[in-house]
């Protein structure tokens, strides 16, 4: 199926009357078909259990127009010309956006469908949207359509932000031993090209890093599809002198991928006052050879970065992330979040939000709980994201993933990731929805102010 897409942005000044008119083709991504073409780890059959959650797809995703292709994403900046460019960087946030419906909500940002004005056409669709004076005000240099869901809210707005994930499969793995589910609870790293996960954990005064073989676009001979029977590759035993995990009842730790060619492990008690101690271990991706130390970092007053736990339930609790040689550990005030140079402990800034986090998880509480995930280079919080220049954006903070230990791991439009909360685990995969279905650059970037109505067409034809 080959699509054209025809667009016209229709600015007209609510006192002259005046139109500026700007009519643009353009390109249309993989987006669309990565959803209709994949299916990692078998996510879209009936094959890991009877009563797993499954998304239904007529609603939701089909028919494509208007659901899978059903908003819109404007931005600031130009957008990268190539059909395998389906999520914009974190410095190219859409200033503005619309769904497939009207806006009855107090977000600015979002615009509304012409619900009389848009319909299906002979061979395709026809969009419509309005954005009033107060509407999606901002530089606009390039467009996008979008899945409905994406164009809610995009990456999260003060109104909402669960509409940026929605589940599309979620499998019960509470058959498997509780030990095996720690195993997955315990990825850092997940490489779905070659059907590998990576799972570390401290135990015994060592640090242990077992390499698994996880179907995900092929399947042996003697495997299944619900987890039961992954197989382990590799197990390395690493012996550290400094680092472990502090704590006495609970143990305080998580390790993190670097994604560049290490991973990192921290521990630390949270401390309210004086100077916080975190010791650190790197371990090389190619032969496990590994250093180690403590930072002491002065007056810096730190949540602890997470925690594990094989009790009566499988537990980790995910406080941190790693972004671009950077380790962020929120302040324990809830005010801010301290960015700390993994290779010089003296370079540590605090990034005020500027409000009180409600500091809640991405998921809801329970013996697991995520409170911070990378996707692309923007860390999600509960309730606050931080771009790669490290501008923090409030957020509503609502529950939005399933019950969540790991981190979210990305393969194109799909995240998966493993969790669980007193005896109900799962493996849940999500479709990122604020995704690029095309890429539409203006020749000459236009201006929507408060003085101005937005009409946005975009014909979607099949050729």
């Amino acid at each position: 199926m080959v699509l054209k897409g025809i667009m016209t942005i229709e600015l007209t000044d609510e006192a002259t009357g005046d139109v500026e008119t700007v009519t643009e083709e353009n390109m249309i991504t993989e987006a669309v078909n990565n959803i209709l073409g994949l299916n990692p780890m078998g996510i879209f059959y009936a094959a890991t259990g009877e009563y797993d959650a499954a998304v239904l797809w007529n609603g939701s995703l089909l028919p494509i127009c208007p659901n899978m292709i059903g908003g819109i994403l404007l931005f600031s900046k130009a957008l990268e010309e190539d059909t395998g460019h389906i999520y914009e960087l974190s410095d190219n946030l859409p200033v503005a956006y619309a769904s497939n419906d009207v806006n009855s909500t107090a977000n600015t940002a979002r615009g509304s469908l012409n619900l009389t004005e848009s319909m299906p056409i002979a061979n395709g669709y026809k969009f419509v949207w309005e954005f009033t004076p107060s509407q999606g005000n901002g530089t606009i240099a390039a467009l996008a359509l979008t899945s409905s869901f994406g164009g809610e809210n995009a990456y999260g707005s003060l109104v909402g932000d669960a509409s940026t994930f929605l589940q599309l499969k979620a499998a019960d793995i509470g058959s498997i031993p509780d030990a095996n589910k720690m195993v997955l609870f315990e990825a850092v790293e997940m490489d779905f090209e070659n059907s590998l996960l990576y799972s570390i954990t401290y135990e015994n005064d060592s640090v242990r890093i077992r390499k698994l073989r996880i179907p995900v676009f092929s399947i042996g001979l003697n495997e299944r599809l619900d987890d039961s029977t992954y197989t382990v590759l590799e197990d390395e035993v690493l012996t550290p002198e400094t680092f472990e995990f502090l704590g006495s009842y609970t143990k305080h730790g998580e390790f993190m991928d670097g994604q560049d060619g290490y991973w990192y492990g921290f521990s630390n008690e949270e401390n309210s006052s004086g100077d916080a101690v975190m010791l650190w271990i790197r371990i090389s991706k190619s032969d496990y050879s590994f250093t180690e130390g403590q930072w002491t970092l002065s007056n810096a007053k730190l949540m602890d970065v997470g925690s594990r736990e094989l009790g009566s339930y499988p537990e980790r609790v995910v406080k941190c992330c790693v972004r671009d040689g950077y380790l962020y550990v929120p302040a324990y005030d809830e005010k801010g979040i301290y960015k700390i140079n993994l290779a010089n402990s003296t370079d540590v800034t605090l990034i005020e939000f500027g409000f009180t986090s409600k500091w809640k998880p991405l998921c809801e509480t329970g013996t697991c709980e995520l409170y911070m995930t990378l996707v692309g280079d923007l860390i999600i919080g509960g309730d606050f994201q931080v771009t790669a220049d490290d501008t923090v954006i409030h957020t509503q903070g609502s529950a939005r993933l399933n019950d969540a230990a790991t981190p979210l791991f990305q393969y194109k439009n799909f995240l998966i990731g493993w969790g669980g909360s007193y005896g109900k685990e799962y493996r849940t995969a999500y479709l990122l929805t604020p995704y690029l279905a095309s890429i539409n650059n203006l020749s000459s970037a236009v201006v929507k102010t408060v003085d101005k109505t937005m009409k946005i067409t975009y014909t979607l034809t099949e050729e």
